[in-house]
């Protein structure tokens, strides 16, 4: 075991030259084996038990009564598989190919899909201003453009039955969305056959709110479907146009992805902002944090979370 640690550690994942190139043309890379598919299912069964305990979670469950999404975040702050992963050579030398040596992992969500669920809308995201008017990350003013790079992991097979992500390649350069409109969370929109387009929504958004133009319409005969593994990953812009397919039913098992967002430490998280307001809910950023998973961070603008042998202690 100890042999196969040093040899993580000796090892370069970064993107090849042609993977590189890829990347920015297409906006996306993989996707990549970080976890055997019985290895994953193993880590994720004994991880699963743990995510009931909230007892040390940074934001609890009183401040998120009622709602869903948003108390995903973050759980790699207080359980340890989720912290070790987003730390891992596999992902982290990748992300730094695009991003640079110093970088964070300024948040982690669960995306659940369960039989009948309806697939993800198309959208992008710049600042993530989308739901709340507020933007969450923003870069220095000389940068051309914004964004995070998700790594979104398949903790569960991912098929286009029962909802895998679909991409369209070469969208993450133009933004067809105004994230300052702000979008209107109605939760009784959530898997409702009557909507206009019943196969997708955006967990009780309307995603098609926040359209420059109200009469464009994403091309998807230019999409592709990412089937994966459990334990792949796959590396994207946030600013790439993405959805997800429906979960069919045809599979009692719900798909599972994880994903980590990561940003250089120039990109100002959460500027301004002691509080979270999405899907209906509010969390506090008291104990919030953002990882530095590489390099140095340079910077003071940032709350961050340094991790020790002992457990976590917040240096703000």
């Amino acid at each position: 075991m100890q042999n196969i640690q040093n040899e993580r550690k000796v090892k370069n994942f970064s993107l090849t030259p042609k993977e590189l190139e890829s990347f920015h043309q297409r906006g996306y890379a993989g996707p990549f084996t970080l976890y055997e598919p019985e290895e994953m299912k193993a880590l994720w069964q004994n991880t699963r038990s743990q995510m009931f305990d909230r007892s040390k979670a940074v934001y609890q469950d009183d401040a998120v009564s009622g709602v869903t999404n948003i108390s995903n975040y973050d759980r790699h702050l207080d359980v340890s598989f989720l912290a070790d992963h987003i730390c891992r050579r596999e992902i982290v030398d990748r992300v730094s190919s695009v991003l640079g040596p110093n970088m964070l992992c300024w948040r982690t969500e669960f995306f659940p899909k369960y039989p009948g669920d309806e697939g993800t809308d198309w959208h992008q995201a710049d600042t993530f201003a989308n739901a709340s008017g507020t933007p969450q990350i923003v870069w220095p003013e000389d940068e051309e453009f914004g964004g995070t790079i998700t790594a979104w992991t398949a903790f569960t097979d991912a098929t286009i039955d029962n909802g895998c992500l679909q991409f369209i390649p070469g969208t993450h350069r133009t933004m067809y969305y105004d994230e300052s409109k702000r979008m209107h969370y109605n939760p009784n929109q959530i898997n409702k056959k009557e909507k206009v387009d019943a196969r997708r929504g955006f967990f009780g958004y309307d995603y098609r709110e926040l359209q420059i133009d109200p009469n464009w319409k994403p091309d998807e005969s230019e999409s592709i479907s990412m089937v994966m593994r459990p334990g792949q990953f796959i590396l994207f812009w946030s600013t790439l146009m993405h959805a997800s397919h429906p979960h069919s039913g045809k599979t009692k098992e719900m798909r599972l992805g994880y994903v980590a967002r990561y940003v250089p430490t120039c990109v100002r998280i959460y500027p301004d902002t002691d509080v979270v307001e999405e899907y209906g809910g509010t969390i506090s950023l008291d104990k919030y944090g953002a990882v530095l998973v590489s390099g140095e961070n340079e910077f003071n603008h940032n709350r961050i979370v340094k991790q020790t042998t002992r457990g976590k202690t917040f240096n703000y």
